[in-house]
């Protein structure tokens, strides 16, 4: 079984106050918040992720 390895995201606030992490999921990429990581995680496809990622700029 492979283990997914979460980061921080770079633009997450430095304070720690507001924090996501994000993981390469098969097919995709996982999104979830480093304050609640048992809470569960949003899967997006790639391409859902590169259109938030244009939205949130």
């Amino acid at each position: 079984m492979e283990l997914i390895k979460w980061r921080k995201a770079r633009r997450s606030e430095a304070q720690g106050d507001a924090c996501v992490e994000l993981a390469r999921l098969p097919g995709g990429i996982g999104v979830r918040d480093s304050k609640a990581p048992d809470a569960g995680h949003l899967a997006l496809s790639r391409e859902t992720f590169r259109k938030l990622m244009e939205q949130c700029r």
